[in-house]
This record gives structure tokens, sequence and C-alpha cells, in this order.
């Protein structure tokens, strides 16, 4: 799917903000795996992290971590940015230890169907086509028995918040809680994310990605019963992922998270 040339440009401009992390700068491609997803012939890559110690017997989060526009390409290393590292502390992975997933979506794909910012997007009936790529990764990964099928995380910015509210919405028996974050959503899918836990981040100032995005989704999901939270940052333009990331609450309310039966 093509976007229009000032939509792609105004989400790279913003995915390109690097968020920055002044005592801790992790070597990102040495400690994610290159690694790739393939079925029917069609390819997806990322980068995977597992926990830095594990027990025997014991079962442990899978966090997916989508990123932006700015980040798609083909050398599996660029979407290594933008949040990620805050996974990958020492700190992080002593508290929060888990299986991280960081795919690399392709130039010229999307992680959803998005034709604009400027209103809500339609949820389309089949995924795009490295979306449907990463939810065969997600259900094999969730075979790995050192993994908990109960504790599986999505999570992503720009592309990626539009992402993982469209990926939420299509299977949310996958996930034990969404945590989108500058990205917008279908309304009319609300009902479906209803039982869901999801954590929803925006920047009140966001020129890129308007976040009305965000409020339409939260107002859908409290008309459908649903008792998502959702942090407005006042003043804070598309980079609302810096603060969101940073801030050891949304992690310490991400990994608390546990899929209930529906």
């Amino acid at each position: 799917m093509k976007l229009s040339s000032a939509v792609a440009a105004a989400l790279l401009l913003g995915s390109l903000a690097l968020a920055q992390d002044a005592t801790e700068k992790p070597d990102m491609a040495a400690l994610l795996a290159d690694r790739a997803f393939e079925r029917d012939g069609a390819r997806l890559r990322y980068r995977a992290l597992e926990p830095a110690e594990s027990a025997d017997g014991e079962r442990y989060p899978l966090v997916i971590f989508l990123h932006g526009i700015g980040e798609r390409g083909t050398d599996n290393t660029r979407q290594l940015c933008n949040g990620v590292e805050r996974f990958v502390t020492a700190e992080a992975r002593r508290k929060h230890p888990c299986f991280l997933v960081v795919p690399q979506c392709p130039p010229d794909a999307m992680w959803s169907p998005i034709r604009g910012t400027r209103e809500n997007p339609a949820f389309a009936e089949m995924p795009t086509a490295p979306a449907a790529l990463l939810l065969g990764l997600v259900e094999e990964l969730v075979q790995d028995p050192r993994v908990d099928p109960d504790r599986v995380y999505i999570t992503g910015l720009s592309m990626g918040g539009y992402g993982t509210w469209d990926l939420a919405a299509r299977r949310p028996e996958l996930f034990a809680a969404a945590l989108p974050v500058c990205g917008g959503g279908d309304p009319a899918r609300a009902g479906a994310l209803a039982g869901l836990p999801i954590w929803c981040f925006h920047g009140g100032a966001d020129a890129l990605v308007p976040p009305e995005r965000s409020r339409a989704m939260i107002e859908a999901l409290s008309k459908a019963g649903a008792e998502a939270k959702y942090t407005e940052y006042e003043g804070v333009g598309h980079d609302s992922w810096t603060r969101t990331y940073g801030d050891p609450e949304v992690l310490e309310w991400l990994f608390g998270q546990k899929r209930q039966p529906r």
C-alpha cells in the first residue's frame, strides 16, 4: 500500500528522532540476535532477545515491539531505537526478564493499512503482509515452553502505534496487554478490545499524528465498557515515546498484566 508523500514524509520525520539514554547505551545489534520468520515463500526479519538468565521450568513474557515508518528497511538493524533500548538495559533485564521481538517492516509496506493521519483508519478485512507474518511468528513463539502464553505484550510507536491497535483488534485473545504510542486505530473495533488491558500515550502537540487519533480510540473503548488508560503529554510533539518508555511505571504496568480468560 502506498502512502501520500506528505503522510510518509511526516511520519518519517517524527520516527527518525532517536530516544537518548544518557546513562546506558547497550550495543543493540550485539544483544539482539538476527533472525527471520518464513511462511509460504514470504519472509519477515526480526531481532530477538532472550532473558539474561532463565530457570528450568520457568516461563517468561514475550514483548512485541513495532517501530515507526522511518525504520523500515532490509538491514534488520535500523529498527533498534526509539524505546527498544529501554527493554534491554541491565536494570530492565534484571527486573523484567523477557523474550523481546523487534521485527522490521519492509520498505513500502506498513504494519496496518494507514491511508492518512488526519482521520481514523478503516479496519481492513485482512492484515498487511508483514503483519500477517508477525502474527504467524507470535503463534510459533508461544509454543516455546519457555514463553508464557498468558503474558504476551504488544507495543509500538507512530506507524507501530497504528500496528499495535490493528493487531490487538484482530487477535485480542493472543495478547495480555497493548501499549500503543502516538498511533491510531478504528474506533468501530473497540468492542473487540474491551477485555484487553490498554495504556495509550500521545503528545498533546503532535502535529504528525494528531492526538485526536488516540482520543477517539479511548472514547470508543469507554463506550464499549473498557477501562483503558490514557496519558497525553501536554506540549509534547510526535516524540511521545521517549517519556513513555523512559518511565519505569510504564514497564511495571506492562509486565504486571496477565491474560484473562475471555
